[in-house]
């Protein structure tokens, strides 16, 4: 082991079982008179300090940035809409919802498809995750050119003779002539992007300690807000280009899926597997990366793979719970990210100043989010968090659904501000939380996928009810996300509570309180289910 790594005895939590010996790490245990003595090293702050400054330097910054674009990639479509891309498109009736729709239903399922697939290998989940989707993005550079006009693409397969391309001929054909092409094209190709977020996060769960999970999330999350914030700045550049071959809605699509692409290809290269496969990380830091994890995080670093352990968290009943949280709290963020254009619309504006005007509320939601989840690092602490953020999406909800937007500018535009600072902090938190109360890599890999993969499909609630017939107030759509967003909030108080009301029980019986930090994740047994295990709630 590395000198900048010294030994400390310390009496660990009272239990009657063995626990194995890593003489590799340099966790030992000895039975003292049935009381477990642990010997363990101690991590060098100097070394954990230049450790995490690397992380933060050298990794949040890309993933950041890549899912900056990959968030204008999703959302952009709100603001082609204000440019006219329905009207160009010949949509009728909710087509456009219907295409929004789409987009979370196979977004969703394959989330957690690539997921299982990745998690084989727990070290490389999210490199491939991050990189595959980014590769997707090169329909974006193209799309603006191709769904103008359906009869392109009839160009394309004219001459085909593989029986194949045939059918796939027809098939295209029979979308056009039922003016669902651009449907067809966003749904397929979207379908690829799943799994970047999962893995993201699990990836981040590999570098990280439970209580610097939640931030890190924000700052990489919180670049979809910049990213509304930037595909905004961008749209109000864009639309003022007049009498060109291309429409303002193509080139903002050519544009951003453009940088997309150039920055997969750097991805390549830059992005590790797992702090052991960093090139940036000393020996030193790398040995503070496995003592890190396996103290607050893990029990084991680098498994292998197994179907059982994988699963093993979804024989819980408690999974229930958190499955429904996944489908309820992320319908105030779609009716942010897909529609606020829509509903600063409805204060009157024409479509470059709407767009504009879509900059400051989600500037100030990004710091909001930046300083909650900091707060709940801090204390280590979820539950009140995730509740006051989406009570104040709640309360922007029952604001718009009551108030005469057009006679009361300055109070929407105040609701604009509490949606837009509540909507996003429950993904991040959310995600840490479910992750902070699983020591297992093969269960957090895959259970972050299923969660993050139900949480897409929540989307199709938001996306759904915004239909046609219910502009230009929306009060069924305001009314169905408001429903979730309280719905969420009691399951996310009732579990909360509960955690904290287990951990004291605990406390009781074994006659010491113990934080959830003192707990050393390693010699955890029975993992969640071991007598010295603490909620993170």
């Amino acid at each position: 082991m590395s000198t900048d790594v010294e030994e400390k005895t310390a009496p660990a939590l009272s239990t009657t079982d063995d626990v194995k010996v890593d003489n590799e790490l340099g966790l030992a245990t000895t039975n003292n008179d049935g009381e477990i003595q642990t010997i363990h090293h101690r991590i060098d702050k100097a070394v954990e300090r230049s450790y995490l400054r690397k992380l933060d330097f050298y990794l949040l910054p890309f993933l950041s940035l890549m899912y900056l674009f990959n968030s204008v990639d999703r959302s952009n479509l709100s603001n082609a809409k204000t440019d006219g891309f329905d009207t160009d498109m010949h949509f009728q009736g909710n087509e456009y919802s219907l295409l929004l729709l789409l987009f979370y239903v196979p977004n969703g399922l394959a989330d957690k498809e690539f997921d299982l697939k990745e998690c084989r290998s727990t070290s490389e989940s999210a490199h491939k995750a991050v990189l595959r989707e980014n590769h997707t993005s090169l329909a974006d550079a193209g799309l603006g050119l191709l769904i103008d006009d359906p009869n392109r693409v009839h160009e394309l397969w004219r001459n085909a003779r593989h029986p194949f391309a045939y059918r796939v001929r027809n098939q295209l054909r029979s979308c056009c002539q039922k003016n669902l092409l651009s449907i067809w094209i966003l749904s397929a190709y979207r379908f690829f992007e799943a799994g970047f977020y999962a893995g993201t996060i699990f990836h981040l769960t590999l570098f990280y300690k439970r209580n610097e999970l939640g931030f890190r999330i924000a700052l990489i999350f919180g670049s979809a807000e910049l990213a509304a914030a930037f595909s905004g700045i961008l749209a109000y550049g864009v639309f003022q280009i007049k009498n060109t071959a291309l429409k303002g809605w193509q080139y903002l699509f050519i544009i951003e899926g453009g940088i997309t692409v150039l920055l997969s290809l750097f991805g390549y290269y830059w992005l590790p597997a797992s702090p052991q496969e960093a090139r940036w990380l000393t020996s030193a830091e790398k040995d503070v990366a496995r003592v890190r994890s396996l103290q607050d995080g893990s029990k084991d670093v680098g498994e292998d793979f197994n179907l059982k352990l994988a699963f093993r968290q979804w024989k819980d009943p408690k999974m229930i719970i958190w499955a429904v949280i996944a489908l309820t709290y992320p319908v105030p963020f779609t009716t942010a990210s897909n529609f606020l254009p829509q509903i600063v619309q409805r204060l009157g504006y024409d479509v470059v100043k709407t767009n504009l005007m879509t900059v400051p509320p989600n500037l100030a939601g990004f710091c909001v989010l930046l300083v909650v989840t900091k707060s709940s690092d801090y204390f280590r602490e979820r539950t009140f968090h995730i509740c006051f953020a989406l009570t104040l999406s709640l309360v922007s909800l029952i604001i718009l659904a009551t108030t005469d937007v057009e006679t009361n500018k300055g109070v929407a535009f105040f609701a604009m501000f509490l949606l837009a600072s509540g909507a996003y902090i429950p993904s991040c938190l959310y995600h840490s939380w479910h992750n902070n109360n699983n020591i297992s890599e093969n269960s957090r890999a895959v259970t972050t996928g299923i969660l993050v993969g139900l949480a897409n499909l929540g989307g199709i609630l938001g996306s759904a009810t915004f239909r046609v017939e219910y502009a230009p107030n929306y009060i069924p759509t305001l009314a169905a996300t408001a429903a979730c967003a309280a719905t969420s909030i009691m399951l996310v108080l009732g579990l909360g509570l509960w955690m904290k009301h287990d951990n004291r029980r605990r406390d009781r019986e074994q006659g010491v309180r113990i934080r959830p930090q003192d707990v050393d994740t390693s010699l955890l047994k029975d993992h969640e289910n071991d007598v010295n295990w603490r909620w993170f709630s």
